[in-house]
């Protein structure tokens, strides 16, 4: 590792998950387990531009991996407010920002809403329409800020009971599917049964057809291509990575696709705001878990730095952020695996 911070890096990005900017008090989460300080959520954004700005290499562009403002802004009425003054905490640094959807952006904005909106990242893709068009309201794409590497943006909640209309076939295939192993009421209770079925609440979702078989297509080409891939989503979808809770409904599915191809090195992903990490010793694919701002205390931090090299990433961590080496699937030897 020591070789490589003194090497200059082939590219950077800043990464950072669960900012839930709100205008309000201070509360908790839906256990009472943890503090969320949802106002002091933007100084913290506030540190990692700052941080970003004055970094040597400065980042290409930032991952922000969902949940960018909170639920509780639309019984306030305060949605298109809240949006606004985060997105201009964003704007104040030069690094093009690429989001991603999770949970907290259904409770607040509908779909055909953020398609619309400036959290649509994909409008801004190098100006080729690389953004999933099966079923046409798919928010996935991919993008490449260096030759020999590529990121793609998963939509984790295209099957889902959130961003749906009521009526719509979509719903009523993702009603049926919760309910095969969630009874309870409140489908944001999980399941009863426990283990992995916990998962099936209401606040998570999954991945169409539609959008494994284009996500298949990509890997395929970048297979060829002998490109690295980063993949981003919401959701988790390694068990080892995440509480079980916060998994992808089709967890599996997808990882069967990452294992079928030789190209992605990496998983990165929101939602658990405790945070995780698993590198999948079958495939070398390391599955990062970012910590969530909005269960960082005021006095601390959560964002981190990624530095990209030939054969590894490194992760540089501020606050709650572990810092991390992520050796690229092949490169690894017996003693140097890239995980902690």
């Amino acid at each position: 590792m020591d070789d490589h911070l003194q090497q200059t890096p082939l590219f950077t990005f800043g990464v950072i998950a669960d900012i839930q900017y709100a205008d309000i008090d201070d509360g908790h989460n839906y256990s009472l387990t943890r503090r969320r300080y949802y106002r002091s959520s933007l100084q913290l954004l506030r540190n990692a531009q700052e941080s970003w700005s004055k970094s040597a290499v400065k980042p290409e562009f930032i991952l922000q991996l969902g949940d960018i403002i909170d639920g509780f802004n639309k019984g306030h009425g305060a949605s298109d407010r809240a949006l606004d003054t985060v997105l201009r905490e964003f704007s104040s640094g030069t690094a093009e920002v690429h989001h991603v959807w999770g949970n907290h952006e259904f409770y607040n904005f509908s779909r055909s809403a953020l398609l619309r909106s400036r959290l649509n990242s994909s409008l801004h893709t190098d100006g080729s329409p690389s953004r999933a068009r099966a079923g046409s309201d798919i928010y996935a794409y991919h993008f490449s800020p260096f030759p020999g590497f590529t990121f793609v943006v998963l939509d984790a909640y295209d099957v889902s009971l959130l961003g749906r209309e009521e009526t719509s076939e979509q719903y009523s295939e993702a009603m049926n599917l919760i309910k095969q192993y969630n009874n309870n009421k409140d489908l944001n209770c999980p399941p009863e049964s426990g283990g992995l079925q916990r998962r099936f609440t209401m606040f998570n979702g999954g991945f169409s057809k539609a959008q494994l078989d284009w996500l298949d297509c990509v890997l395929t080409s970048a297979d060829e291509k002998r490109e690295r891939v980063t993949i981003v989503s919401h959701l988790p979808v390694h068990p080892n990575s995440t509480d079980a809770i916060c998994l992808a409904w089709n967890f599996d599915e997808l990882l069967a696709i990452i294992r079928s191809h030789n190209s992605v090195v990496c998983f990165m992903a929101g939602h658990d705001h405790e945070g995780g990490y698993h590198r999948d010793r079958d495939t070398g694919v390391h599955h990062l878990t970012l910590e969530g701002v909005i269960e960082t205390p005021p006095d601390d931090n959560a964002f981190g730095t990624v530095s990209v090299y030939e054969d590894r990433m490194v992760l540089k961590g501020n606050g709650r952020i572990t810092d991390r080496v992520f050796v690229f699937p092949g490169c690894q030897s017996d003693t140097d695996q890239g995980a902690k």
